[in-house]
């Protein structure tokens, strides 16, 4: 595989990468949860991530972004392979569902 050919598919790994913090973020955002706090206790040992740090700049107030579904949010996160952070979001979907039935 030629350089070029592997830096391209770097590249478009990272943008997607992207991508799916950017959905993480704002599925935080979009539930009033933190998402470093909950990245934190999915990788406790990768405090201040700089690309979840990047991504927190593109999200959007509740009231201004689009429905994030939860399946959405779990579907990216496990194609990623971030089975850490697509647990502790269950456990969040969990609670929040609760909270809903309160």
């Amino acid at each position: 595989m030629s350089k070029e050919m592997e830096d391209f598919i770097v590249q478009s790994y990272q943008k997607e990468e992207n991508m799916m913090i950017l959905v993480f973020a704002q599925w935080c955002i979009n539930h009033d949860l933190d998402p470093e706090a909950l990245y934190l206790e999915a990788y406790p040992d990768q405090a201040k991530n700089q690309a979840l740090r990047d991504a927190l700049a593109l999200t959007v107030p509740k009231e201004e972004a689009g429905e994030v579904p939860d399946e959405t949010l779990l579907g990216v996160l496990s194609l990623f392979g971030n089975d850490d952070l697509a647990f502790v979001v269950t456990q969040e979907i969990a609670r929040l569902g609760k909270q809903k039935k309160q």
